[in-house]
């Protein structure tokens, strides 16, 4: 089944997952305000590209009726400039965030509150691009903690877990190995990591959950509820 689980979060969050078995013409025949939909596709996504991305709005469909006030099933999943994804016809106060990588996509739709979710599959990319996206106290920590030959999983990770603060943060420019600290942790199958969002002048501390939801893929969340 596409819609693989979903994750009540707290009283107004859920967590979703779907896997990606269906082509695109499967998914456009399934999803809800179809029409609507199709000037929104990216004009240059090919069918990989478009299955995942219709497969993050099937899910997100799917999570609608799972908040304390479901939302109108008018409502449509859409992008601002930046590619940030919200909920348009939903009340103010409704929020979404949308992952999706290789055969999985994963949404965290909320009522109140910032959200940010991310999928990977593993690869060696993040330990390649690793100068880039962590600082130097993370980048030791991960080579301590990758003696035992696991590295493309924890670096992985490390990026995704970065990915999920910056889509809570919502914020434009954020320099990753700067703005987005990850403190030190014991890495295992699923559990958190604490982790700085230095913003404005300002240093706030999160929380990010982390799991491996399928063989080669790690997973990453955070929700903070409003107040």
């Amino acid at each position: 089944m596409p819609l693989h689980s979903i994750q009540r979060l707290s009283p107004t969050a859920v967590l979703g997952l779907w896997h990606l078995t269906e082509t695109p013409e499967d998914l456009w025949a399934a999803l809800p305000n179809a029409a609507a939909y199709q000037p929104l596709l990216p004009a240059t996504a090919d069918a990989k590209r478009q299955a995942q991305w219709l497969a993050g709005r099937r899910l997100a469909h799917a999570l609608f009726g799972e908040l304390p006030t479901p939302l109108p099933p008018e409502t449509l999943v859409q992008n601002d400039a930046t590619g940030r994804p919200w909920l348009a016809g939903a009340p103010a106060d409704a929020v979404v965030s949308l992952s999706h990588s290789g055969e999985w996509a994963a949404a965290v739709l909320a009522q109140g509150g910032r959200a940010g979710v991310d999928i990977e599959l593993i690869r060696d990319k993040a330990q390649r691009l690793a100068g880039k996206f962590l600082a130097e106290n993370e980048w030791a920590h991960a080579r301590a903690a990758t003696a035992d030959g696991v590295a493309d999983t924890h670096y992985t990770l490390l990026w995704s877990a970065k990915e999920s603060l910056y889509k809570l943060a919502a914020h434009r420019g954020i320099i990753f190995r700067q703005q987005l600290l990850l403190q030190e942790f014991n890495p295992q199958t699923s559990g958190e990591i604490p982790a700085t969002l230095v913003l404005g002048g300002a240093e706030t501390r999160h929380r990010i959950c982390y799991t491996q939801p399928a063989p080669g893929y790690v997973l990453t969340y955070c929700h903070e509820p409003a107040g």
